[in-house]
């Protein structure tokens, strides 16, 4: 999400000046008041005025924001994330041609009624790679799309994973391939978007 601020803040009976970060997953505060929330406990989130009042298992925590900010803060923490599929731009109205196999559980789901039967039914392409072969494999596939559909690479996350995104990368680059975006997929997974130079 990556919103921050520096304001007051109130919580189980102390108040002080706190730096607050709102990520994904957590809201942390850095400051006066230490604390770190995981967004999925907020039971209940209110703007009162300048105040954005949330309640969380603890007790209501009070960021005295302004009211446009607690407006904005409210809205990202009520907003639901986009699911997978909405990230890899995918579904019924996109169908994706399938390069590969895609046995992740995550990523299963997201394709599930978006899997395009040909090439030439697809809007865009998605190829689960291991490998230099699997990258080659793919790009050949994506050539029978049409011109400047994407082609998204999953691939291994993290430092230790055999075949990741920096050699994925420049062997994409090399193949006249531009990285546009980069999704989560799951815990062991990471999506690269690529298009056409």
């Amino acid at each position: 999400m990556g919103l921050e601020a520096v304001c007051p803040a109130t919580w189980q009976g102390g108040a002080g000046e706190v730096k607050a970060l709102l990520e994904s997953r957590e809201l942390i505060l850095r400051g006066e008041v230490r604390r770190i929330v995981p967004v999925a406990t907020i039971t209940a989130v209110a703007v009162e005025g300048d105040d954005l009042v949330l309640a969380t298992p603890d007790g209501p925590l009070i960021l005295t924001l302004g009211a446009d900010a607690a407006t904005r803060w409210a809205r990202k923490l009520t907003t639901p994330p986009p699911t997978l599929a909405q990230k890899l731009g995918v579904g019924r109205a996109a169908p994706v041609l399938v390069i590969g196999t895609a046995d992740d559980p995550a990523l299963a789901a997201a394709l599930k009624g978006a899997v395009a039967a040909t090439p030439t039914e697809a809007r865009l392409a998605l190829a689960v790679v291991r490998g230099v072969a699997d990258l080659e494999r793919a790009v050949a596939a994506h050539a029978a799309l049409p011109a400047g559909a994407a082609l998204w690479i999953v691939h291994g996350k993290g430092p230790k994973t055999p075949f990741g995104e920096t050699p994925v990368r420049a062997w994409m680059r090399a193949a006249g391939f531009m990285d546009t975006k980069i999704s989560a997929v799951s815990d062991t997974l990471s999506a690269t978007r690529y298009n056409p130079r």
